[in-house]
């Protein structure tokens, strides 16, 4: 969930190469219909976004679906964003990163969140 297209784009040809199925979303309301209509293993969580931020988010996801993985993701450059991380791991999000983010920090972050080996 991210309403940079860029990035959603970006991150679906990582995910889907690295095997992962990616369903995507531009907001926060309809990232929840989506993880409601498919049961998800994992979301990732932009904090800011349209229509419902990514801390409501997180918090609806940890009550519906509490045994998703959520990785919650925010923009750098400024000291503010670490906070919000740090109130996303609050809310119950499984792990944050900042970004700019490099694709393999993504995908450590899924495989361990998952418990998965890192393919050979």
């Amino acid at each position: 969930m991210d309403d940079d297209e860029l990035l959603r784009g970006a991150l679906r040809v990582v995910l889907e190469a690295a095997g992962y199925e990616v369903i995507e979303a531009a907001d926060g309301d309809a990232g929840l219909r989506l993880a409601r209509e498919h049961a998800a293993d994992l979301a990732v969580v932009d904090i800011f976004m349209p229509e419902r931020d990514g801390l409501e988010v997180i918090k609806v996801l940890r009550v519906e679906s509490p045994r998703a993985k959520i990785i919650a993701v925010s923009g750098g450059g400024r000291s503010g964003q670490i906070e919000v991380l740090r109130a996303a791991a609050a809310f119950g999000a499984s792990r944050t990163l900042l970004k700019p983010f490099a694709p393999r920090e993504l995908l450590t972050a899924i495989r361990e969140l998952l418990d998965e080996r890192a393919p050979s």
